[in-house]
């Protein structure tokens, strides 16, 4: 399936495990460093001052170096725990890899969010990337929150509505 971002809730409530995306449009870039401080943010109402607004936004657990792109462990601490925050706040795709907890499958489908995977290959990724810029906290170097457009960006849904790919 084709999808331009951002996207809409009721796109994301026809989405089903197992299905294949393309995805085309902006999606963001975050992990270890910035994720937990994108969530104190928002829980201190600060972010509404970045201007960037989440709502029907992806972002991708990576960080973008020069030699390209490609998913990091999604159950990191750090990165799931923010997943509910993020979802909260509007963010409806989460893209990286491995499996998550029950607690965060019920955060997804609580706020109408999946999880998606995308093929471990760097070269693929990268290639899908039109723009990039650094929108954040460019002190983190290559793990700063980045904005990237991309084109037929692949993805599978691993986790939609408290479903799983690993639990099958």
């Amino acid at each position: 399936m084709q999808i331009s971002m951002p996207v809409c809730d009721s796109l994301v409530k026809e989405l089903k495990v197992n299905d294949t995306v393309e995805i085309t449009g902006v999606i963001y870039c975050g992990r270890d460093a910035v994720l937990p401080k994108i969530v104190k943010m928002l829980q201190e109402g600060e972010w509404n001052d970045m201007e960037i607004d989440m709502n029907g936004t992806a972002i991708f657990h990576t960080a973008v170096s020069p030699a390209g792109i490609g998913p990091t462990s999604s159950n990191k601490v750090d990165i799931e725990s923010s997943i509910p925050e993020l979802s909260k706040a509007g963010v409806k795709f989460h893209i990286g890899k491995g499996s998550l907890s029950r607690e965060t499958m019920e955060a997804l489908r609580e706020y109408n969010s999946i999880f998606l995977v995308t093929p471990p290959n760097t070269a693929l990724l990268t290639s899908k990337i039109k723009n990039k810029e650094i929108v954040a906290f460019e002190n983190e170097g290559m793990e700063a929150f980045n904005r990237i457009e991309v084109v037929n960006f692949p993805a599978i849904v691993a986790i939609a509505h408290g479903e799983s790919i690993y639990d099958r």
